[in-house]
């Protein structure tokens, strides 16, 4: 059906300068979507938000500007449970992709299987309250159930105010997480922050996996990722950092390209990679952060 994205969507930078960093080879895209497109893969009747176009092509054309070699694409609300999108990417290039699913409870074992083969790793759960209706801990519990014998794992997207509610639960789930966003931290709170400390204990008892990207969605200062910028997200890289030193082993970083419900800049991708650059101290610290640890998670 035809469509037109939410009043105010800003869409995806088709600009982009040249990136100023290499990559190391075999670089990981850990976070990234796909949108439609709308006329051959539908958004959810159920969704909050229309966006543009973002479609496979697009992707692929994105990681091969700023170097990287394998991509992870996590499924965004705005196609609900309706994967069709996401799997094609899979198709496309399988030996390169990777996929973070939504899910239903009432998927069988014959359907789980046939997108283990297409190289689905994760289910991804939704926990932000302006995105959700409800908290999925149900269909969540029953889909972890299903999913253990597969060794997927489990996607949180959470605000960390919430965490206190949260942890029992999650804690109890018979499989790996990973969480989205560093939990959406209040940079205004600093590293030091009761909510920050809380997880940071929360991912150390867990084991999680934490990804570090998405500047963008937390910063209060900016400066923004747009051509020319050096120093970036200032008030986030912090949070990073502190992430990156105490657990080097478990965290991930991703585009979230193409950025969805953004309200106050659209980055530039390619100026977004200085970021790296901030958070990371050593070429260790960068080779574990884009091709070491996303590896291991989900082509091992």
């Amino acid at each position: 059906m035809p469509f037109a994205p939410s009043p105010g969507w800003l869409h995806w930078e088709k600009q982009r300068t040249t990136p100023q960093i290499i990559l190391p080879a075999g670089a990981v895209d850990a976070h990234c979507h796909v949108f439609g497109p709308g006329d051959t893969f539908p958004f959810s009747p159920l969704r909050k938000y229309t966006p543009c176009d973002a479609s496979k092509t697009d992707l692929f054309e994105l990681h091969q500007e700023l170097g990287f070699a394998r991509r992870v694409v996590v499924q965004a609300t705005c196609h609900g449970s309706d994967n069709s999108a996401l799997l094609d990417v899979l198709r496309s290039d399988p030996d390169a992709s990777r996929g973070v699913v939504t899910l239903t409870s009432d998927i069988d074992e014959s359907a789980l299987a046939e997108m283990h083969e297409l190289g689905v790793r994760g289910v991804r759960f939704n926990f932000v309250k302006r995105l959700v209706d409800h908290p999925p801990y149900k269909e969540l519990r029953l889909i972890a159930d299903k999913i253990r014998q597969f060794d997927w794992h489990i996607v949180i997207y959470f605000e960390q105010h919430d965490l206190a509610d949260l942890e029992d639960f999650f804690r109890e789930l018979p499989v790996p997480l990973v969480i989205d966003h560093m939990g959406r931290p209040d940079v205004s709170a600093g590293t030091t922050g009761a909510d920050f400390s809380r997880f940071l204990s929360f991912v150390d008892r867990t084991d999680s996996w934490v990804k570090v990207g998405c500047p963008e969605r937390l910063t209060l200062d900016g400066p923004w990722a747009r051509p020319g910028k050096q120093e970036l997200y200032t008030d986030v890289a912090p949070f990073a950092r502190r992430l990156i030193a105490e657990q080097p082993d478990r965290v991930l970083w991703g585009t979230d390209w193409p950025h969805p419900n953004l309200k106050s800049h659209m980055p530039d991708d390619a100026a977004m990679l200085n970021y790296l650059a901030q958070i990371t101290d050593s070429d260790s610290q960068l080779h574990k952060l884009l091709v070491d640890n996303p590896i291991d998670l989900y082509w091992a």
